[in-house]
């Protein structure tokens, strides 16, 4: 039934929680699990020297952050027997991002973790996950926090 299952991490427990559901999805549909973790650009105002060596180390920490949260999806899709492949993207727009590389690598589904914020907090906040549903085109299987 699915083919390629997107994966967006961002290194959080929840993240964790559905990159494995999904790769147990994969295993039982012969499927692959292509992971993504969003980075949100560097806000660059190109004022002094300090600004290229925050942007440096902004990357930096960024790449380093996304690595470890792709290297926990490849080890749970390993772990299953399950094909992997990750990116780290930069992009403005999170959910663009996500919806972006669903597209262009033809995912079937998305399994993704949603922190299930409520009232003012998910107002202010907005919710990647909703948004990502709303606009999806694909199938998206939402992992919500264990009460």
């Amino acid at each position: 039934m699915f083919k390629k299952i997107l994966v967006p991490v961002d290194g959080s427990a929840l993240a964790h929680a559905a990159g494995e559901l999904a790769a147990d999805l994969a295993r039982q549909h012969g499927a692959q699990v292509v992971g993504v973790y969003v980075i949100d650009p560097f806000p660059y105002i190109g004022i002094g020297d300090a600004s290229a060596v925050g942007l440096q180390a902004y990357l930096a920490e960024a790449q380093a952050a996304a690595g470890k949260a792709l290297d926990d999806l490849r080890q749970v899709c390993a772990a299953r027997g399950v094909a992997f492949s990750g990116d780290t993207i930069e992009r403005n727009v999170t959910y663009e991002g996500i919806l972006e590389t669903a597209e262009a690598e033809a995912c079937d589904l998305i399994v993704m973790g949603s922190h299930g914020r409520k009232g003012v907090q998910a107002l202010i906040l907005g919710s990647v996950a909703q948004k990502v549903l709303t606009h999806a085109k694909v199938p998206v299987l939402i992992v919500k926090p264990q009460a």
